[in-house]
């Protein structure tokens, strides 16, 4: 049977009493066609000749109903930001109820209740759900790390006869069906030029040709017995692959003619952002935000007036989410996971006091100790330094230096020793994920002795000096200008710290970091070996500093790959270089 003697058949079967042209309407086909489909299913035995759905047809459609439905609401919704935070994407509020039980009440309503749902960010918020609906949860760890179709896999399982259904989609109809007969994906009509796959003639998925733009792909999908089977395989194996860690779970049809339906224009929405719920939904309880008030009144106005909100890339502390107001455009940073048990936000705001006016940053907007918000004015074209470009690795260090030698104080100090044991202390007794920690942690800090024993002047030290953080940006005439942002590991310490900081963060080899060096003490003409060798001491605690910080990270569902990797191979290598290097020690 193909799909239009399929698609008439359910039709008639939710609309017994419904004639040819209302048919025409309702499964979107010419009248010729449906036509033709009845005089398929009157040949079949499962429509009788006045157009009524026969007993065999009735007992046929009952052998084709969806049995169950996983639901994808494991993700952080990153471009949720400012909300985010304070609820997981699929208990947002649109029009008085939440998007998840929106969906599950419509899966209910065509008798789908065996339910599964996947979560993640902020899990036990969803636990209300088991009571209230009779669901399961399955719990996705790897949430932070890994997209939809690592949980799809985690539900595998539930995937036959089921309904694959992200829970970021608000359906202004119900979109679920009593019966089945095929396997589909649901595809919006509009354009899309980060999609490469569109609705062909045959209306099933197919690659986009040549230039043609792409379709929305909306996520919703049922899948029948027979063509789960074949793609669970898939899933298993895209799963297992560390290159698709990223990947929707889309990613598993490539290549599949799987039958397409086209949701109808302004029946869903998919919400991924601030604006979007509040296009949808201006009265949602969820627009309220700590975050936004905070900006609103600082900035002397409504929280209706900000707008064109978007997400900035995460960083690896905060995250911040760019915005307009009254013809300006700003940015504004909201503190990531444990944030506040690794940063001090009144030393911070003492840092922004000492160097105010100094020309080594834009003065904050707003900055508020006690939340840890804080908004600046956004630079137009601006790039980070490109750690390797000589011309502004030359450009950054000039900066660097001529920070430094303002020789700023401020009343606390960074103490990378006491903050080595600090970040460890955070990992609340769990072992070090590296199984020499032990032995590596007692070579950095025999170090401690030699540094000790040099003549250091302390100053304000930036402590996060990094290439992202080195800002190049066009000035009023043309020219273009250089700043440091990011001060909140500031404090009091040796400043050639900083120069460590760039080298780990750049993923510098040796050879780098002695043409970094170089280049920050030329005009003092050159550096001593005693000066390098310290250098590389810093180097190799530094490295230990930030992969303990990475293991608290870790903790918290955030994972830095190769970054993490690199740092404690820097607090063992460089441990070791700078030893050799020292007085009584063989080179």
């Amino acid at each position: 049977m193909n799909r239009q003697t399929a698609d008439v058949w359910m039709t008639l079967a939710q609309s017994p009493s419904t004639n040819q042209r209302e048919l025409a309407g309702c499964a979107g086909m010419s009248l010729g066609a449906v036509n033709k489909a009845l005089l398929e299913l009157r040949r079949q035995g499962i429509v009788t000749e006045t157009g009524q759905l026969s007993a065999a047809g009735s007992e046929l459609l009952a052998d084709n109903r969806p049995r169950r439905a996983i639901l994808l609401a494991a993700g952080p919704g990153m471009r949720m930001v400012p909300i985010n935070q304070q609820a997981p994407k699929p208990l947002l509020e649109v029009r008085g109820e939440t998007l998840i039980e929106r969906l599950i009440r419509q899966l209910r309503a065509v008798g789908v209740t065996e339910i599964a749902v996947v979560v993640g960010f902020l899990k036990e918020q969803f636990e209300y759900l088991i009571d209230s609906y009779g669901v399961r949860l399955i719990v996705n760890p790897f949430y932070a790390s890994k997209n939809n179709l690592h949980s799809l896999a985690l539900g595998s399982a539930w995937l036959e006869d089921a309904y694959i259904v992200p829970c970021d989609l608000w359906f202004r109809e119900n979109p679920f069906r009593r019966h089945e007969l095929y396997s589909w994906y649901l595809m919006s009509g509009e354009a899309d030029p980060d999609s490469r796959v569109r609705v062909n003639r045959r209306m099933e998925l197919g690659p986009c040709r040549g230039k043609e733009p792409g379709q929305r792909m909306i996520g919703l999908a049922y899948l029948r017995r027979d063509d789960a089977v074949r793609l669970r395989r898939r899933l298993f194996a895209l799963d297992g692959d560390a290159k698709y860690d990223g990947a929707f779970w889309e990613a598993v049809l490539e290549g599949e003619a799987l039958p397409a339906r086209v949701a109808p224009e302004a029946s869903v929405v998919e919400i991924n952002t601030y604006e979007q719920l509040r296009e949808l939904d201006g009265n949602s309880a969820q627009l309220r935000s700590e975050a936004l008030e905070a900006a609103a009144k600082a900035l002397g106005t409504s929280t209706n007036s900000i707008k064109e909100i978007c997400v900035l890339k995460k960083g690896m502390t905060n995250r911040s989410f760019l915005f307009s107001c009254g013809g300006e455009r700003y940015i504004m940073r909201i503190p990531g996971e444990g944030t506040d048990r690794l940063i001090d936000r009144q030393k911070e705001a003492l840092v922004y006091r000492a160097i105010r006016g100094k020309g080594l940053c834009d003065d904050p907007v707003y900055l508020d100790p006690r939340t840890g918000f804080k908004i600046t004015r956004f630079l137009e074209g601006v790039h980070n330094c490109d750690s390797e470009n000589e011309q502004e690795l030359r450009r950054c260090m000039r900066k660097l230096r001529d920070f430094h030698r303002m020789e700023l104080t401020v009343p606390h100090r960074f103490d990378l020793f006491a903050m080595i044991d600090f970040y460890e202390s955070l990992w609340n007794g769990a072992p070090s994920a590296y199984r020499d920690y032990a032995k590596t942690k007692a070579e950095i800090f025999a170090l401690k002795d030699y540094l000790d024993s040099l003549e250091i002047r302390e100053s304000l030290t930036h402590i996060d000096a990094v290439p992202d953080n080195f800002l190049f940006y066009p000035g009023p005439d043309g020219e273009e200008l250089l700043q440091l942002t990011d001060w909140e590991y500031a404090g009091m310490q040796d400043p050639h710290v900083d120069i460590a900081m760039f080298c780990i963060y750049a993923l510098y080899e040796r050879e780098q970091i002695d043409r970094l060096i170089d280049l920050y003490f030329e005009p003092e003409g050159g550096c001593g070996e005693e000066l390098r060798t310290k250098i590389y001491c810093y180097v190799a605690v530094c490295g230990l500093l930030w992969s303990n910080w990475c293991e608290f990270k870790r903790c918290e569902g955030v994972e830095f790959g190769e970054y993490s990797l690199r740092q404690y191979r820097y607090a063992k290598d460089y441990a070791r270089l700078a030893r050799s290097r020292m007085p009584g020690e063989e080179r």
